[in-house]
């Protein structure tokens, strides 16, 4: 079974949302129903995903080598220090 690829998009407005940056991109999680009613499932400066609305987002392409930066991830056997 393979994973589906993870989808981002950079935050265009917050509107009062406190975990939320304006230009900051995000990790979207695949939410059907959020998605009906025009919400996207966020990964936000909390940690938590959350709904927010599709309008303050703009999704775009994320190189697969730059996703461990964006997740957190390790890169694997980098060496410390360099």
């Amino acid at each position: 079974m393979t994973q589906a690829k993870s989808r981002y998009a950079i935050c265009i407005r917050v509107d009062g949302a406190e975990d939320l940056e304006v230009r900051k991109v995000y990790r979207v999680l695949p939410d059907e129903s959020a998605a009906m009613r025009e919400h996207l499932r966020v990964v936000d400066e909390s940690g938590e995903d959350y709904l927010y609305p599709a309008a303050w987002f703009i999704f775009v392409e994320v190189p697969e080598d730059a996703e461990p930066a964006l997740t957190g991830a390790s890169p694997g056997a980098a060496p410390r220090g360099l």
